[in-house]
């Protein structure tokens, strides 16, 4: 057991440790909260662990996390000298180590780092309104902005095929040739609906993939996890101040965030919704989220970006709806379950809201063209 008050004693850090506890609610990463004082003051920062069995080369992660934190403060700190933010833009730092590098090694091979915490601000879990919807849109479309001029090629992908919806088809389709999916399908009419659910829609799967070929679309990075409690709210002016949680920052389309926030912003009855009468997509949400982030993402989107942002709304609950599907037929291998045929529920509400969007297409689209 690696004695944690060791291990950060090993980082660049001034005080005396006096407090080192377990901290948020992460999926991925083991991760501490580690509070030092002195005389004078007090820091908080965040330990965490690199998981080795989601990011199988963590070291690649830590030299990401080094040149998209190097890239970005860069950017922050021209912006505020120039005057051009109306309030302050955070990110975390990267502490370093005693010997100067951005992580440690633990006897047991694990990466660990130690970052700043994002202080007087926190996220919540779900949409609380319009207003929080907007700042959420004005957060992510800042953090496109910084991160737009960076070149793709000077990252490594760190989860490579995330997002590429036509390969998530591929692997249904490789799927439905098991007997355990044959049975499935058979046994159950709800199954049988998913699937002619997809099977509509299956030119929708590469549609924003086409336009990335055909050059209508570019390559940027893209954050790879925009969900709401990823985006820090400051506690005193309620605006967005940083997104946090940096390991799935990709090369790719901005498309994905895109349409992965508001999937996830938009539908306030969450992915677990029983009754699908309650999964609608929530317009307002979305004006409000639209507005934040065309404000801050603007300068540098093009004008078929913009005419790729309903399609990329409509394909992300498709895809994350493919994927649980999937899953299920599978024997639930990769989403983690609590009962039986929760990973059937999961798909249903996400091609619920791929409905609900769908239905609401003119609406949507008129939106987007006014912003």
């Amino acid at each position: 057991m690696t004695d944690l008050s060791v291990l950060i004693g090993k980082f660049n850090v001034k005080g005396r440790l006096v407090a080192l506890q377990p901290f948020g609610c992460g999926n991925i990463n083991d991760t501490y909260l580690a509070i030092y004082r002195n005389t004078f003051t007090e820091s908080q920062l965040i330990l965490q662990r690199v998981n080795k069995n989601v990011f199988p080369k963590p070291k690649a992660i830590m030299a990401n996390m080094h040149e998209i934190t190097r890239h970005c403060h860069e950017k922050l700190e021209a912006d505020s000298a120039a005057g051009r933010d109306d309030r302050v833009w955070q990110m975390p730092r990267i502490v370093k180590a005693k010997d100067s590098r951005d992580y440690v090694v633990d006897d047991s091979g694990d990466i660990w780092r130690v970052i700043t915490r994002i202080m007087s601000a926190h996220a919540f879990d779900v949409a609380q309104g319009p207003e929080h919807a907007l700042e959420c849109g004005a957060a992510l479309g800042h953090f496109h902005y910084l991160i737009s001029d960076m070149d793709p090629r000077s990252i490594t992908d760190p989860l490579p095929g995330f997002h590429v919806t036509s390969a998530y088809l591929n692997s249904y389709d490789e799927t439905l040739q098991s007997d355990y999916a044959k049975e499935l399908l058979s046994s159950s009419m709800e199954a049988r609906r998913m699937a002619k659910f997809i099977e509509e829609r299956r030119s929708l799967a590469s549609c924003l993939e086409n336009a990335l070929q055909r050059g209508e679309l570019k390559k940027r990075m893209f954050h790879g996890d925009p969900k709401v409690n990823n985006i820090m709210i400051d506690d005193v002016t309620g605006k967005g101040t940083a997104m946090i949680d940096l390991d799935t920052v990709s090369p790719g389309l901005v498309h994905m965030d895109f349409g992965d926030a508001l999937r996830s912003i938009c539908n306030p009855a969450g992915e677990e919704e029983i009754s699908l009468s309650k999964v609608v997509f929530d317009e307002d949400l979305a004006m409000a989220f639209c507005k934040g982030y065309m404000r801050e993402a603007g300068s540098f989107l093009t004008e078929a970006d913009r005419e790729y942002f309903f399609d990329s709304i409509r394909l992300l609950p498709f895809e994350l709806g493919l994927r649980f599907f999937n899953d299920y037929l599978a024997g639930d291998v990769y989403f983690k379950t609590k009962v039986p045929g929760q990973n059937l529920n999961r798909a249903r509400v996400q091609f619920r809201l791929c409905e609900s969007i769908e239905a609401r297409e003119r609406s949507i689209r008129g939106m987007l063209k006014g912003l």
